[in-house]
Order: C-alpha cells, then structure tokens, then sequence
C-alpha cells in the first residue's frame, strides 16, 4: 500500500493558512542576510569609485564603466537565475550566486588596474543579478497569503542593512589609508562562506517540489512548518481545472508574452527599466557628485551615509501600507514621491539642503523597491514565477548598465539639476507603468 500525498492545492492552502512562526522568521533572516551582503557589495563600488578616481587618477568614463560592467552582468545573472531557479530549484540557485560573487568581490582587492578590476566586477555581478529575484521568489512562496507582500517589503528593507554597511565601512575604512579600498573588498567576499549557510540550512520551496512532482519531499517541509506553529492539517478548498504551464525554458519565456501574461509583462519590466535607471544612477555617483561640489573625500561620504539612513523607515511604511493600501497604489505613490524628491535633491545646493532632499530620495525610492519586489513574483504562476521574476530584473538591469554610462554626459550637459529631472521624469513613468500590474493583496498564489 502506498503512502498518499497531497495535491498541489492542498500543500498551498496549508501554506497560506499558517501563523508567522519561528521558521518563517528564520527563513526570512537567512534570506534577508544575503540580500544585505548582495547590498553592501552594491553600496561599497559607489564609495570605492570616488577613492579610485583620486588614487588611480582614473576619468569619469573609466568610473562609469566600472559601475556598468557589473550591471551588465547583473543584466545576464538575472535572466539565467531566473530559469535556472525554475528548473533546478530556489535554494540551490540561491546558494550558487551567492558563492560565486562572493569570491569575485574578494579577488577584486587584488586587482592592480582597470582592466583586471573590470572582468572581476562583471563576475561579480553576473552572482548578484541571479540571486536577487530568487531570493524574493523563494521567500514569497513561504509566506502565508495575508502577509506576503509585507514580508518581501521586509525581506527588501535588509537592502538598506546592507547599504547602511557600505556607508559605514565607506566612511571608517576608506578614507583610513590608500589600501582602505582594497579592505572594503575583503569585507564583501563575506557571503563565500554565507553561502555554506544559505545551501544546507534553509528548506527548498514547497510550491516549486510540487510543481516538480516531489509531493512527499514538498509536505514533509510544509509539515515541519504546522508542528512548529501547532496547527493540525486543514483540507484544501475545492479547485477548478487549472493549465498547465509549459516546462521547457524557451516555453517559459514565450508563455511570459501569450495574451494572459503580456500586458502585466510589459508593465512590470518598464517599471523595472526606469526603477534601475533612477535608482543607480543616482546612488552609484552621489559620492562623486558631491566631491565635485566641492566636499572633501571624507565629508561626502558622512552625506551619503547620513541620506543612507532614510533607507530603512521607507522600508517600513511601505511595509505597512503594502497590505493596507495594496500593491498598485503603494508602488505608485513611492514612486511619485521618489520623483519630487529627486527634482529637489537635484536643485539643492546648502549642505542641509542636501541631505533633506536626498533622505527623501532614499526613503521614498528604497519604499518603491520594496513594494516592486513584493508584486513582482505574485503576478506569476509558480511555474513560470522564478522566470517571470528573472527577466524583468534582468530587463531592468539593462538599464542600470546604461545610466552610470550616461551621468557623466548629462552632467556635462546640464549639471546635477538635469541630471535629476532625468531621474525625476524616469520614476514618473514608472509610477504609470505600476497601473498595469496584477494586484493580489490578501490573494493566494498562482500555482499553476
């Protein structure tokens, strides 16, 4: 006699009825870290490039292409990941690019010039862009239906640990000696060995085993979720017929564009584009744009680290109006407010100024990320969820290849005031853009 195992259906409705238990807590953590980690490798290139362009004497271009070269790998990263999380699994994806960017951040300390620096920083980013949308992936098929979206804002909010890591470490370590830089770089090879952690700590996804056919493994995980919380095992509700979701990658990805999918794509991938391209143009060359103005090395760095800061309350009002408000409005509003902050940051020119319009720009636009990454894995099925997920980033990426590129021109066009209002008109896009999202606030996931 065999032992019976449960449908798809059932595994998702026990999921999304349980409590917040120590489990969740623990996977949201050992996720979380790994996205600080991935954020303070981000944050630390902004300070390292205003080092640089005083101990190498390197030009604006030659920082721009520092900056860009990691994107583009980001840009490939995010669209493999994505496929590959589909087809493999969440955590093993996870674990993986997290390794591999890890010891490319390390071997960076070593580099001796631009060149080498360059090929070092494409690896880097190439395990930063496949880990970013697994991650909110993977944690958002944990989470129970009725606090999904506030835990990927949370999930997201170690973003600003991270990056607030960079500022200190930009601040304290940096300036500290002309091998401060190469220091920096040390500290982010930390997630090498977080990976070990990440591979055999955390479960894989109960919803991807299923859509696997492994039912056994997928309710043995679900079943340490109910003892933990106390609960005894609920019948699933009765489902209608479901399609199923091709399997194969290039199916995958022509399924993003059939006429179900196609409108909330194209939404969710401009969105996407002009998040990135407000987003790293602006926070990679803040450092630089202030030495510019005039501010020494160690005094632009206390600025940012102080603009750095509105980072983490963005995070939790957006986490708190995401189930409040919904999906849609909060990404739209953080957006709308991440456009008249950028327009007045770019116009400022007192230091309080400064760093009053540019605490906005933080907390309004690291709250516009939040509730991005909280929507964006929910508009897919599970079968096509890590994919979905993947190529928007990998879309947006593209972006952040170009905008660091673009700086320095639009700067020499028009100085920080243009360059904002660039910045400005892209988040004013962005926040149209949200309108055509699927919003499934309270809703179970799709788990075709």
């Amino acid at each position: 006699m065999t032992e019976a195992v449960p449908s798809r259906a059932t595994l998702a409705h026990r999921l999304d009825d349980l409590p917040f238990t120590r489990r969740h807590l623990r996977l949201l953590t050992g996720s979380g870290l790994g996205w600080a980690l991935d954020a303070m490798d981000v944050g630390l290139i902004s300070f390292i490039l205003a080092a640089l362009a005083q101990q190498w004497d390197i030009t604006k271009a030659e920082s721009g292409w520092i900056a860009s070269v990691g994107f583009i790998g980001m840009a490939l990263g995010a669209s493999l990941g994505g496929l590959l999380a589909d087809r493999f699994g969440r955590r093993q994806v996870f674990a993986i690019t997290l390794l591999v960017y890890g010891l490319a951040t390390g071997a960076s300390a070593l580099a001796g010039g631009v060149a080498i620096l360059l090929v070092l920083r494409f690896f880097v980013g190439l395990g930063l862009g496949a880990e970013l949308p697994v991650a909110s992936t993977y944690v958002s098929e944990f989470a129970p239906a009725r606090i999904r979206g506030r835990l990927i804002v949370i999930l997201e909010a170690f973003w600003a640990v991270g990056w607030t890591a960079a500022a200190l470490i930009g601040y304290f370590v940096i300036p500290a000696s002309d091998d401060g830089w190469r220091w920096a770089f040390l500290l982010g090879a930390v997630p090498a060995a977080y990976a070990l952690f990440v591979r055999w700590g955390l479960p894989e996804s109960p919803r991807w085993l299923a859509s696997r056919g492994r039912f056994a493994e997928a309710d043995r995980i679900v079943g340490t979720f109910e003892a933990d919380a106390g609960v005894v095992t609920a019948p699933a509700p009765a489902s209608g017929p479901t399609r199923v979701i091709a399997a194969t990658a290039a199916a995958r990805l022509g399924t993003l564009w059939s006429a179900e999918f196609r409108v909330r794509t194209l939404c969710i991938w401009l969105v996407w584009f002009c998040v990135n391209f407000a987003y790293y143009g602006a926070f990679i060359w803040i450092p630089s744009i202030l030495v510019d103005a005039g501010y020494d090395l160690v005094r632009s760095f206390g600025f940012t680290l102080i603009i750095t800061l509105a980072q983490l309350p963005g995070y939790a009002v957006a986490a708190w109006l995401i189930e409040l408000w919904g999906r849609r409005i909060t990404l739209s509003v953080f957006l709308a407010g991440s456009a008249v902050s950028a327009v007045l940051f770019g116009t400022a020119g007192e230091p309080a100024a400064i760093i009053a319009s540019g605490m906005a720009l933080s907390f309004f636009n690291l709250g516009a990320w939040g509730a991005l990454y909280a929507v964006t894995p929910e508009i897919y099925p599970t079968s096509l969820r890590g994919t979905g997920s993947g190529w928007a980033a990998g879309v947006g990426r593209i972006a952040s290849i170009v905008a660091p590129l673009l700086v320095p021109v639009l700067l020499g066009l028009g100085g920080a005031p243009l360059l904002f209002v660039v910045f400005a008109a892209f988040f004013v896009v962005a926040a149209g853009a949200a309108w055509g999202l699927v919003d499934r606030r309270g809703q179970a996931l799709d788990d075709r």
